[in-house]
């Protein structure tokens, strides 16, 4: 049997994830009171019960000032347990409350980012005890599914970091998220060839274009060291994510082509790795 409390950051995606893992046949039991977990533990153990996940998040109130010693409860009971837990930036937090237009639990007639960095702080020390942590920042639903099915059903490797490598344009603005910035504005611009202009980083002949350069090369092979070295580093302070930003003056072309190329050169990493291109078809929407 496997006992997974879910957890984490309201809005990050806690409810998708059990939903998810009942489809993958755990029994699944949302905001389940903090002083009977150590109970039902016991219970699913003694009956040898299929898979159990358990949703454990801020409306707990104050029984979270208790779920420590709870734990320690389970962990004397010989029940093994894992926690998940979900979290997200607070700017995309803030971002889905409004869209949904739900009220944040800590934020009845206040703001939602008030709401949130209460939460944030009164949920720390579960992230601090967390056997899995998914940012949910960047993921679509299915890639989010992709992650429970690989921890939880397919017992696959785990790695606690997500790389998002992210193409954009300078024009519409640096990505406020992100953690690196690199300018790529320096290679030769497939704008500016008839054939190519059209195109995208996407398609081989702007691809082979830009990769002919050289210095496109060397810039490929640096950045790679380069995280080689950081990625470590930033584990080891307790970072979770990295978004690194690849920008050409439109984020159609040369942006993407080295984004493109980073991923691939990535895509053996023992991390979790995905790529987006922000700014990939906006020229043709301004012109339309």
């Amino acid at each position: 049997m496997r006992f997974v409390i879910v957890t984490g950051m309201s809005g990050a995606g806690k409810s998708s994830a059990l939903k998810m893992l009942e489809d993958a046949g755990y029994f699944c039991v949302d905001n389940l009171p903090v002083p009977l977990l150590a109970k039902f533990a016991e219970m699913s153990s003694a009956a040898e019960s299929e898979n159990v996940a358990i949703g454990i998040d801020i409306r707990s109130g104050e029984g979270l000032e208790t779920i420590s010693q709870v734990l320690q409860d389970i962990h004397n009971l010989g029940v093994h347990y894992e926690i998940l837990f979900l979290d997200c930036i607070d700017r995309v937090l803030v971002k889905r409350y409004k869209e949904t237009r739900r009220q944040h639990p800590l934020a009845v007639g206040g703001r939602i980012e008030t709401g949130i960095e209460i939460e944030r702080k009164k949920m720390g020390f579960l992230k601090k005890q967390a056997d899995y942590i998914i940012d949910t920042s960047h993921l679509l639903v299915r890639e989010l599914k992709g992650e429970i099915d690989k921890i939880f059903i397919k017992n696959g490797p785990y790695q606690n970091f997500y790389i998002t490598i992210l193409s954009f344009g300078f024009k519409y603005g640096i990505p406020a998220d992100s953690d690196l910035v690199f300018d790529v504005r320096f290679l030769p611009n497939p704008y500016y060839v008839d054939e190519l202009k059209a195109l995208t980083g996407n398609d081989e002949p702007v691809y082979s274009y830009v990769m002919a350069c050289k210095e496109a090369g060397m810039f490929l092979d640096k950045v790679s060291d380069l995280l080689l070295f950081l990625i470590p580093q930033y584990i080891q302070e307790g970072k979770n994510q990295l978004v690194i930003s690849i920008g050409c003056t439109g984020g159609k072309h040369r942006s993407v082509t080295l984004a493109n190329a980073l991923f691939e050169k990535m895509s053996d990493s023992p991390y979790s790795v995905k790529i987006e291109h922000r700014d990939i078809g906006k020229d043709a929407l301004r012109k339309g």
